[in-house]
């Protein structure tokens, strides 16, 4: 059996990032503040060569263990291979700039507190290592905290879905991918898989039946296999299972009926990502740069963390600019159009708003989205005004409000992996924003 901490690593590096309830990345009671753990603060990785207390590097087990992942966060490429996504040779288009000093004051009520905390206090609480917001077209907040400065580049974690679900959808708005097909009928490899009888629409929307156990308690739950065959690091001279997320996938049980329940795992989304690049010919990192990384302004290239074979993580290894990410978030918000120019069709926006199956994701019982869906690897939330977004691990988060004409981005290095516990106070934060704004 391997050890924790060996799990650990192979976890971050195969999976980890987009998992919304590691046990293992929890926080302990007692754990350091936002303040306290500060990676500055803290002094990783400082000196020339930095003292071996201030070490954060391989072949370490332990460089994503809160307060160390607070530094990771931002240095991934340091500690991973890594692919480019490519912004282009052209020069970046500078962001209209119109900052509301009001914002810091905008007070709130989080969930199931009778206390209200202003937006200010409410960085701090979720380890907010920085956030953007845009209003009509503008930057009206931005902010920088830990790790993450304007030139610097964060882990998106689960938010890489949800790129990968826009690309499939551009796709089928394109009639390049035919979303009612058969897995299998794309992807012959997946025929004695469980993803071979889903529907491509089933697998973006995360209705598949299929045996894969994310439970980081259990030492032999699937995600164990799952990270040992993603990691990209040599792999035990006694090891004899499948290499790569692409080998890993044509392993994967049925367990269920496809279309019954919304069950949130991240082997869907690496299936799409192999469903995308068997239909263009390209491989992720190479596709988003073409359709939207190179075509949307973009001041910094993105990157993506890969397997032991050079497949991109589809489900989770994205890490960019906090302004690009803001770019990307307005790309949606204007569907498909920015900066005068038409990216992809409305339609594909369109599709993603109306959200997927009610009933299905009720089953899967999240407290804090109460009459939400998912599609096409978007949360939709179903509400008054109509917001939907990408979500991470730790607290990433594109958040689009169509009726404030708002986008916030966040980046954070919350202790406690679930959006559990982040989003009591995120929603009602992000809500109370949008309407400080509409009374503008």
């Amino acid at each position: 059996m391997l050890s924790l901490t060996t799990r650990r690593l192979l976890a971050f590096c195969g999976v980890t990032l987009v998992c919304t309830t590691s046990a293992l990345a929890q926080s302990k009671p007692g754990a350091l503040t936002a303040a306290d753990s500060d990676p500055v603060t803290l002094g990783w990785m400082n000196g020339f060569p930095p003292s071996p207390d201030k070490l954060i590097m391989q072949p370490d087990s332990n460089f994503f263990s809160f307060p160390k992942m607070r530094w990771s966060v931002c240095h991934l490429r340091e500690l991973l291979p890594t692919e480019q996504v490519s912004r282009g040779l052209g020069a970046p288009i500078p962001l209209e700039y119109a900052l509301d000093g009001s914002i810091d004051a905008v007070s709130f009520l989080p969930i199931g507190s009778d206390s209200a905390i202003t937006w200010e206090a409410s960085l701090a609480k979720n380890y907010t290592d920085g956030i953007l917001i845009m209003h009509k077209g503008k930057v009206v907040y931005e902010y920088y905290s830990g790790c993450l400065s304007d030139a610097g580049k964060h882990a998106a974690m689960s938010m890489t879905k949800s790129a990968t679900g826009l690309l499939a959808e551009i796709l089928v708005a394109e009639g390049a991918l035919d979303d009612t097909a058969r897995v299998s009928d794309i992807i012959p490899e997946l025929s004695s898989s469980a993803f071979g009888s889903a529907s491509v629409r089933q697998v973006m929307d995360m209705v598949t039946g299929l045996a894969y156990s994310e439970n980081y308690a259990d030492p032999k739950a699937d995600i164990w296999a799952y990270s040992a065959a993603a990691s990209p690091l040599p792999k035990p001279k006694n090891y004899t299972g499948p290499v790569g997320y692409f080998e890993y996938l044509q392993t994967v049980k049925p367990d269920g009926e496809h279309g019954d329940a919304f069950h949130y795992k991240t082997i869907n989304t690496d299936t799409l990502g192999w469903i995308i690049s068997r239909v263009t010919g390209q491989e992720i990192t190479e596709l988003l740069s073409e359709r939207i990384w190179s075509r949307m302004g973009a001041e910094q290239d993105a990157y993506m963390t890969v397997d032991a074979k050079g497949v991109p993580f589809s489900g989770g290894g994205l890490s960019a600019g906090l302004r690009d990410m803001a770019r990307f978030g307005q790309l949606v918000l204007n569907k498909g159009m920015i900066n005068g120019k038409r990216l992809f069709p409305k339609a594909v926006i369109e599709h993603i708003q109306q959200g997927g199956d009610k009933a299905a994701f009720e089953k899967a019982g999240y407290q804090y989205l109460p009459g939400g869906s998912y599609r096409s690897m978007w949360w939709v939330f179903h509400n008054a005004h109509g917001a939907f977004a990408a979500r991470g691990v730790h607290g990433q988060t594109v958040y689009v409000d169509p009726t404030a004409e708002m986008v916030i981005v966040r980046f954070a290095s919350h202790p406690n992996a679930g959006n559990a516990a982040i989003d009591p106070t995120s929603l009602p934060a992000y809500q109370a924003v949008a309407e400080h704004l509409l009374k503008k």
